[in-house]
């Protein structure tokens, strides 16, 4: 299969495809989506084919409009809408119990409840609108890599596998849309992202956290609560800035072999580095951190001979608690 990339003036062309059955990757505001009709069984289960992801791990389902929400939700409370009208077009996914049988098991992970999300892309609520129908979208990467922030990513990954890409450029976040579970009594969130608890609870009054990883035999409401996610082939280590720096500095110059080291510029400018030492810059702060992480961690699976990345951590709150996710969970707990 020959996977095309499409500009934003070939959007009816990826429609197309989409009606058809096909793959084809999209842009949002936070990473790239790997769309398929959410109608469609057929094409659904070709979303966990081409990613190898296992198949109890549910999707979110993008819309265009409030509307298409309110047509498979069997009830939205009055905070959800609250949140919409804050918050989507954006990087909020709700969860709502569904009406019987409108979406298969394929798409909820056996569950009775699904994951809505409003993307603000202007070039997806295109391709949904013209695709006329919801389409899911997990990240648009192998399972368990660092999500793609580029059109190139998606190729790098799933070239050969999936019928096209939709170019929209790099996105704008960086990291996954924030998942709150609004199907219980106490909304919930399961994964951090760039919309904040305090900001939430700024609209909704208090919510709960919980990003825990869930059992074995637990089918996860949201993504990223169960399985390894976001690992380059390279070990990846966490340090502190504030109490690892001058070990790190010693420890750094005592190897000979080469090393990848992601941190911000301010930090750098504090260490002595050698040659064998290869820098990606997080940026001047926590927004171009999360916006760099996953693409630096790409940066670097493609450097064969780096088998260890150290990456720098930030403080962990508002959106620091979203970058410190994803980057523990790609460290695998590993710190310096």
């Amino acid at each position: 299969m020959e996977t095309k990339i499409f500009t934003t003036n070939e959007i009816k062309q990826a429609a197309k495809l989409i009606q058809a059955g096909e793959l084809v990757a999209f842009p949002t505001e936070t990473v790239y989506g790997l769309g398929a009709d959410a109608t469609n069984e057929s094409a659904v289960k070709q979303v966990y084919l081409a990613k190898g992801r296992p198949s109890d791990n549910p999707l979110i389902v993008h819309v265009a409009d409030v509307a298409t929400v309110e047509k498979y939700a069997q009830t939205i409370p009055a905070a959800a809408y609250k949140l919409m009208k804050q918050f989507w077009p954006g990087s909020l996914t709700m969860i709502f119990t569904l009406k019987p049988g409108v979406l298969s098991k394929s798409v909820t992970g056996g569950l009775a409840t699904a994951a809505f999300r409003f993307p603000d892309n202007d070039a997806t609520r295109k391709l949904i609108e013209l695709a006329g129908r919801p389409i899911v979208g997990p990240s648009a990467n192998t399972s368990g890599k660092p999500s793609p922030t580029t059109a190139q990513h998606v190729y790098h990954d799933l070239n050969g596998k999936i019928a096209g890409i939709l170019d929209d450029g790099e996105t704008k976040v960086g990291v996954e849309s924030t998942v709150i579970d609004m199907s219980t009594a106490m909304p919930v969130i399961l994964r951090p992202g760039a919309v904040t608890k305090s900001q939430i609870e700024a609209v909704i009054g208090s919510i709960e956290n919980n990003h825990h990883h869930v059992g074995e035999k637990e089918t996860p409401k949201a993504p990223g609560m169960k399985y390894t996610h976001y690992s380059p082939k390279a070990q990846v280590t966490i340090f502190d800035p504030t109490t690892d720096l001058t070990r790190l500095n010693e420890w750094l110059n005592q190897q000979t072999q080469a090393i990848g080291l992601m941190l911000s510029n301010d930090v750098k400018a504090k260490l002595t580095l050698n040659k064998n030492i290869e820098t990606y810059s997080l940026g001047n702060n926590l927004q171009d951190a999360s916006h760099a992480l996953f693409a630096g961690l790409r940066y670097f699976d493609e450097h064969s001979e780096i088998n260890t990345i150290l990456v720098q951590a930030f403080e962990n709150q508002g959106l620091g608690t979203a970058y410190m996710n994803r980057l523990e969970k790609s460290a695998g707990g590993s710190h310096f």
